[in-house]
């Protein structure tokens, strides 16, 4: 199941990357955000992203209170959706920037297997 994985991690790449140029347009040329597919293609890659993600949690048994840093990486994508949410809506740069931030964290993660991240 190798392929899941690149597939998980390549929707994750695209829609931290989508997000951060949508964030850069809002802040700087909001009429941007007004294409059809800026607004259906997150959608789209992110749908992905979380179904690839559920199909692995089933695939290898994992489930958050078993699995610290998994619960810790699920906390944070809340996080990360509002911090978006409001950037999106709202257009300041810190907003932005707190959310890349936490994906770091979230990739972080994902990358130690603990809550910690690069910390640990």
């Amino acid at each position: 199941m190798l392929w899941l994985k690149h597939f998980h991690i390549t929707c994750a790449v695209l829609s931290i990357c989508g997000f951060a140029l949508r964030g850069w347009w809002r802040l700087y040329v909001p009429q941007r955000l007004r294409r059809r597919w800026v607004r259906t293609f997150p959608h789209l890659v992110d749908s992905a992203l979380f179904f690839s993600g559920v199909y692995m949690l089933w695939l290898y048994r994992w489930w958050p209170h078993e699995q610290p840093w998994l619960l810790a990486k699920l906390v944070a994508l809340l996080v990360y959706i509002l911090l978006g949410a409001l950037a999106l809506r709202q257009g300041k740069a810190w907003q932005v920037v707190a959310a890349l931030a936490v994906s770091a964290y979230i990739v972080s993660v994902a990358l130690t297997r603990t809550p910690l991240a690069w910390l640990a």
